[in-house]
């Protein structure tokens, strides 16, 4: 022993709620319906397809790569791009190690300590955490039915004294409150960052996921190739999260600068797991495969909302998503004074397990909410999850009676 203390860190190194969950109920040997990491079940990955995308023998797959991403992958990306109605091409494009890279990227790029960042309430924990170890200073908008109400960043922004470096928004089945921000506030949005100078980091892991209203053009699509719009996405939500492959579509020059940075992170995005997603996605199989979730997602999502309103009732009041993964559960009535937070260690005691409200703030609030996935259980399991859940509820309320 020497003495001699480690150096403080000088950045608030946030960790992640979610991703902690994850280690958490591996520790568990009991049962556990899993509502808390957003991830497709098991039965939903195309396992098969990809066994046969990864056996299949490509020269150099275990050399070093292009940082910018493999040559084949990027043009399956902007294949995918254009069948989806949307404009871009090669020199935009950087594929990534997941979306939280391209989040990294992101926030590494637009963000110096100090500057002021712009989030949704509630919103994702690992983007809040990803501005925070940048040195952002963050403060949050709320989220109504049509997403971040964007009519209140001004009054926002002068209270802050300062205009925002980034906005950092999830427009489509927002994670976690699977609201989609209107075209409306997608055009303010567009006209307040210009204002400010701002860059909207639009993280989109769950667009292609709509299984039921109407598509809303993205800001991309409002506003092509527009320089201040960072567009984040991936193939976690759509193939598989373990393959921790996405990319990001930016102004060409941006893209020079993440690049750069990505040289000084891991120099390239793992070359075999990219050849695998270019081969899997070359062969059409996506497609089919996509429409194949759509529907069951619908089903899970409604069986998750029918078993909520059968064993809570008016004491709990949810959202009611269009795509993606997720509900956003607020207590009501004599449950409104819960603390799912401290609720959560006796849930996973007895047997379900979610995210807790904080988790997805910048201030600790929310204590009366939590987040549920619908994506990874059977609508059996749902139903399972969702009695143990109002079991632990009700308990919460035993020494008061």
């Amino acid at each position: 022993m020497t003495g001699i203390e480690p150096r403080p860190v000088p950045r608030a190194l946030v960790g992640s709620v979610i991703d902690a969950s994850t280690a958490l109920l591996a520790e568990q040997s009991h049962d556990v319906v899993r509502f808390a990491m957003g991830a497709p079940g098991e039965d939903l990955i195309p396992v098969a397809d990809l066994d046969a995308a990864f056996a299949r023998a490509g020269t150099g797959r275990y050399d070093y790569g292009e940082t910018e991403g493999d040559t084949k992958l990027r043009r399956e990306i902007l294949r995918l791009t254009e069948e989806q109605g949307r404009r871009t091409s090669d020199e935009r494009i950087l594929v990534t190690t997941g979306g939280m890279q391209g989040l990294d990227l992101a926030f590494k790029l637009s963000v110096d300590a100090g500057d002021l960042v712009i989030v949704e309430a509630p919103t994702y924990t690992n983007g809040n955490a990803t501005a925070l170890s940048y040195g952002a200073e963050v403060i949050a908008a709320p989220v109504d039915a049509d997403g971040m109400i964007v009519e209140m960043l001004p009054e926002l922004v002068e209270r802050a004294g300062r205009p925002p470096a980034a906005i950092y928004t999830i427009p489509n089945f927002q994670n976690p409150s699977g609201v989609t921000l209107s075209r409306a506030r997608r055009e303010l949005l567009l006209e307040l960052a210009e204002r400010w100078g701002a860059v909207i980091i639009d993280d989109d892991p769950y667009g292609q996921l709509r299984f039921s209203g109407e598509d809303v053009p993205g800001l991309g699509d409002i506003a092509p190739d527009h320089p201040l719009v960072f567009q984040v996405r991936t193939f976690s939500k759509t193939v598989a999260p373990g393959l921790r492959t996405g990319w990001i579509d930016v102004e060409p020059r941006l893209r020079a600068l993440a690049v750069n940075a990505k040289q000084a992170m891991d120099t390239c995005t793992s070359v075999p797991v990219q050849r695998a997603v270019a081969d899997y996605l070359e062969s059409g199989a996506q497609r089919a495969h996509l429409e194949r979730l759509r529907p069951i997602y619908r089903e899970r999502k409604e069986a998750m909302q029918a078993a909520l309103a059968r064993h809570l009732g008016d004491r709990v009041e949810f959202t009611d998503p269009d795509g993606g993964f997720f509900l956003w559960a607020t207590l009501r009535g004599e449950y409104a004074g819960i603390d799912t937070e401290q609720m959560f260690a006796e849930a996973v005691r007895r047997g379900v397990a979610y995210i807790p409200g904080p988790a997805f703030t910048v201030d600790g609030s929310m204590r009366d909410a939590f987040r549920l996935c619908f994506a990874t259980s059977s609508p059996a399991r749902i139903e399972e999850g969702v009695s143990r859940l109002a079991g632990t509820l009700e308990a919460q309320l035993e020494p008061a009676r």
